[in-house]
């Protein structure tokens, strides 16, 4: 499943972070992205769990 932050909407909130940190981690300029381009079959509700909990609706998955 393809996974997106967009980077506009992300307000740095880390609950992302928090919930699926193996899909999620801050970069250079403190904000929220994706680490991996594919979330893990394993990882799907997760990363579903994380996107739903996005205050700005960031998160996009495909």
């Amino acid at each position: 499943m393809p996974i997106a932050v967009d980077q506009e909407l992300c307000i740095s909130c880390g609950a992302c972070i928090d919930t699926c940190p193996e899909v999620f981690d801050w970069n250079e300029d403190d904000k929220a992205h994706n680490i991996v381009d594919e979330v893990p079959a394993d990882m799907e509700d997760q990363a579903r769990e994380a996107a739903e909990g996005c205050p700005t609706n960031a998160i996009t998955l495909d």
